[in-house]
């Protein structure tokens, strides 16, 4: 979960219609006088179970299925990204991130094979930042050090709780053994790493919330993301929801995540993550700052911009359909423009979840818009106490943290 991708709620019968570059490039209303950074997103979709809170694309693969289609998939993969090379052509990509699922599940030489045939395809950044997503219930020893080997950089375990009784309740298919056990390889293996932890679980106290906290700070993760679990629609819980902790009582968890990270040399740089100096990770932060992803595999987005327009696409969901219209060359069943109206709130949406905010320029070169599309919200937001600025940048405070949302809806209706 270290990685925010929306995916599809639903794929059309037929794929969208596939454009030419020339399609993206005519004349258009934005004016975008430089691209962001590009990072390229890898959605491997299968898990060992689907659990309770997850609406993530994902899909349980049980041991009777026999061996995944590895190979079958890279294919897929690799189809997808060889119809989108045009429209990235020439860019340098500066972070990919294999997420899911459970990437962890397909064999380090599998890894090694995608991220060979990428590497072919793609310029990618020196020291380009490669992310796989772990989970514990997958951990085998000496298997991190091969997706090491194989080229991954930044490995992202999804422990959620070192609790028993809270793991069992989240359907997670490891102990808290386990995750020790995958945490302490995961360190010798990889300079850099990141834990996923969750807090208000059900039947949470906060000394247990403590428990988890400091025995997660105990393994000295150089980067931590940590989450509030929401009852999500179209999930297990939300049609059999749990007893959660009260909104109060959640927001003290919250309080007290942040100091305990603070005492510990972590600091929060976005509003769930929180990670030693220079061990932010690069790949989230593009989402933040309004940077361009590219987005493959099943029900992968993509967010790509051209000098007059930023485009957001889908890939198909189904994972069996995704590898069939791939292979087909029409993996896209999503292809829209971002109307210019939308804009403002799309940029706010994701700058302000940042503590340092965003530059004011970085507003202009990355929508196109003047920043006359933001006035009237950011004069509402400071009257309000929920941002501080200045001439060259935008900050949320420590108010504007806590209600965060109520600051992103500020720009919900903003005039472009």
């Amino acid at each position: 979960m270290a990685v925010v991708i929306p995916v599809a709620s639903a794929a059309p019968a037929e794929a969208a219609v596939q454009r030419d570059i020339q399609h993206y490039m005519r004349p258009g209303l934005l004016q975008l006088s430089s691209l962001p950074p590009l990072s390229l997103y890898v959605h491997l979709p299968w898990c060992l179970k689907k659990c309770p809170y997850c609406d993530f694309n994902s899909h349980a693969w049980a041991q009777g299925q026999g061996a995944l289609p590895e190979q079958r998939y890279i294919a897929a993969l690799m189809a997808d990204l060889e119809a989108a090379l045009p429209l990235i052509w020439g860019r340098q990509v500066h972070s990919i991130f294999i997420g899911g699922g459970t990437p962890s599940l397909f064999s380090p030489e599998a890894i090694d094979h995608l991220l060979g045939a990428i590497r072919a395809r793609l310029r990618l950044e020196p020291g380009c930042e490669i992310t796989l997503e772990a989970n514990p219930g997958t951990f085998e020893r000496d298997r991190f050090r091969a997706f090491r080997a194989a080229g991954v950089t930044r490995l992202s375990i999804g422990v959620q709780s070192f609790n028993d009784r809270h793991l069992q309740a989240l359907g997670r298919v490891h102990n808290r053994a386990q995750a020790l056990a995958a945490v302490e390889e995961a360190a010798q293996a990889f300079d850099t790493f990141n834990l996923d932890v969750m807090y208000a679980l059900p039947g949470q106290s906060m000394a247990e919330l403590d428990e988890d906290v400091n025995t997660a700070l105990a393994l000295a993760p150089p980067h931590l993301s940590i989450y509030h679990l929401t009852i999500e629609p179209n999930t297990w819980f939300a049609k059999h929801p749990p007893t959660l902790p009260e909104d109060d009582d959640a927001y003290a968890m919250l309080d007290r995540i942040t100091e305990l990270t603070g005492q510990n040399g972590l600091q929060r740089y976005e509003v769930s993550a929180y990670a030693r100096a220079d061990h932010a990770c690069f790949h989230n932060t593009n989402y933040w700052q309004f940077g361009d992803y590219l987005g493959i595999g099943a029900g992968a987005h993509s967010k790509l911009s051209f000098a007059h327009r930023i485009v957001r696409q889908v890939r198909f969901r189904e994972p069996q359909l995704y590898m069939q219209q791939a292979l087909a060359g029409q993996a896209i069943t999503q292809d829209d423009e971002v109307r210019r109206a939308d804009l403002p709130f799309e940029y706010m949406l994701n700058a302000l979840r940042l503590r340092e905010g965003f530059a004011l320029q970085d507003f202009i070169e990355r929508t196109g818009l003047p920043l006359t599309a933001i006035a009237r919200g950011l004069a509402q937001a400071e009257s309000k106490g929920l941002i501080e600025r200045d001439l060259l940048r935008v900050r949320p405070t420590e108010r504007g943290f806590d209600f965060l949302s109520d600051l992103q809806a500020l720009f919900l209706h903003q005039a472009a």
